[in-house]
C-alpha cells in the first residue's frame, strides 16, 4: 500500500506554523472526527490531521466522501480565526487547492461556488468548513479539504459522471506528497495574506469562479432559487438574478448548473 512518505513531504514543506504539529493515520473514520478531538483537547492553531484512508468520510450538505485508501488526499486542518477572519476560511481553502494543483500539475482549474475546485466540468476537490462557537467568538474552525489525486475514475463509475481526478485527467499518477506540501503552503500564505489584503484574497477567488453568469438552481434548507448567478459580495454570498429581476443573496447551500 502507497502511504504517504512523510520524509518527502517534510522537504517540501515551507509553512511557518501550518501542517506542524501533524496527526497522521493510515486508516480513521474521518478527519474531520479526529480533528474535533484535538482540537478540544488544546491542539494549536494550524495542526493538520492527515488519512490515506477513511471509512467515514463526509463532505457538505452530509454527503458521504469516497475514501479509498492510498489515493487520494484526506486532510482536516485546525484553525482559531478571529470572528473577522471567519468569512475568509470558505474562500481560501478552495483558492489553496487549486493554486496546489496548478503548482504540481499543468491542468487548469476552477471553483464552483462556493468552495469546490473542479476540472472542466468536473469535481476534483470538496471542502468542507465545521465551526465551534463560542459565548463571543469562535472557539476553532475544522477545514477539511479532500482531493482526488490518483483515484481510478473506473472504480467508481457511482462518481464518474460528476467527479474527476488528476490521475485521469494527466494520464499518470501525482505524487501526494507533494500536492499536499503545495497546498500546506498556499493555505497558509493565503490565511495570512486575507488577513491584510482580503480584497485581493476575494478577488483571486472571484476570477476563478465558474458559477458567475450561468443558470443556476440553488437549494439550502428547504428553500429553490432558479435563476442566474450574477456576482458574488464580499462576504462570499451568491447573487442570483431571479427571472422576475429580483436579486437574492444565497450565503450558503447547494448550487446546480444549467447549461
Amino acid at each position: 500500500m502507497p502511504w504517504l512518505d512523510l520524509s518527502r513531504l517534510q522537504e517540501n514543506l515551507a509553512t511557518r506554523w501550518l501542517g506542524r504539529t501533524f496527526v497522521y493515520y493510515t486508516s480513521t473514520t474521518s478527519t474531520q472526527d479526529v480533528a474535533r478531538r484535538e482540537a478540544e483537547a488544546g491542539a494549536p492553531h494550524g495542526a493538520v490531521v492527515v488519512a490515506d484512508a477513511q471509512t467515514a468520510g463526509r463532505g457538505r450538505l452530509g454527503r458521504t466522501w469516497l475514501s479509498p485508501p492510498g489515493e487520494n488526499l484526506y486532510l482536516t486542518a485546525i484553525l482559531r480565526p478571529s470572528q473577522r477572519e471567519v468569512y475568509q476560511l470558505a474562500i481560501v481553502a478552495p483558492l489553496a487547492a487549486a493554486k496546489a494543483i496548478e503548482e504540481v500539475t499543468p491542468l487548469r482549474t476552477g471553483i464552483k461556488w462556493p468552495n469546490d475546485v473542479w476540472i472542466g466540468e468536473k469535481k476534483v476537490c470538496g471542502v468542507l468548513i465545521e465551526m465551534e462557537m463560542g459565548p463571543h467568538s469562535p472557539l476553532f474552525a475544522l477545514m477539511g479539504i479532500g482531493v482526488n489525486v490518483n483515484m481510478d475514475m473506473k472504480s467508481v463509475p457511482e462518481i464518474a459522471g460528476i467527479a474527476t481526478s488528476l490521475r485521469h485527467e494527466l494520464g499518470r499518477e501525482v505524487s501526494r506528497e507533494d500536492l499536499l506540501a503545495s497546498l500546506l503552503n498556499h493555505l497558509e500564505a493565503l490565511y495570512e495574506a486575507s488577513r491584510e489584503a482580503p480584497e485581493e484574497i476575494w478577488k483571486q477567488w472571484r476570477d476563478r469562479l465558474i458559477t458567475l453568469g450561468r443558470r443556476v438552481i440553488a437549494r439550502w434548507g428547504d428553500q429553490v432559487i432558479e435563476g442566474t448567478a450574477e456576482e458574488v459580495d464580499r462576504r462570499g454570498h451568491l447573487l442570483i438574478r431571479r427571472p422576475d429581476g429580483q436579486i437574492v443573496a444565497v450565503e450558503a447551500g447547494d448550487v446546480t448548473l444549467r447549461g
